[in-house]
């Protein structure tokens, strides 16, 4: 019984080792404009945010946690309108895989998720991203 525990586990070992090129998924894709300025990022469940179509970099462990918590309301959102108002500033579009939805900046006030987002924007934007805020 061990002897077949211990072969089952070492065919596991190599097959993880194959090089199975297994992708995770994206969580969102966020574009900010405004301010005669056009900022991205990609973010995806491995861990990983790709700034301006750039190549993909490790986003901190407190990033990645809010982004997993984010997209699962933003998938949620897909079915909401925005409009924009005078007020606004910036605009952001948001794809999930639900869908793609526009807001401007003003929706956060209303929809807590989406000022979240724009933290979220801010925060790795600087750290990982090097935008300015």
């Amino acid at each position: 019984m061990r002897l077949r525990a211990a072969i089952s586990m070492l065919a596991a070992l190599v097959l993880a080792g194959c090089g199975f090129d297994v992708e995770s998924p994206d969580l969102f894709q966020v574009t900010r404009t405004g301010s005669g300025l056009k900022q991205s990022m990609l973010v995806n469940s491995a861990g990983t945010i790709a700034c301006d179509g750039g190549k993909p970099k490790q986003l901190s462990d407190s990033l990645l946690i809010q982004a997993r918590a984010l997209s699962d309301s933003l998938n949620n959102d897909v079915k909401l309108h925005f409009t924009r108002s005078a007020r606004s500033v910036f605009s952001y579009t948001v794809q999930v895989p639900n869908g793609t939805f526009t807001f401007p900046d003003t929706a956060g006030s209303a929809h807590k998720e989406l000022a979240q987002l724009e933290l979220f924007f801010v925060q790795a934007g600087t750290s990982s991203c090097g935008f300015s805020s």
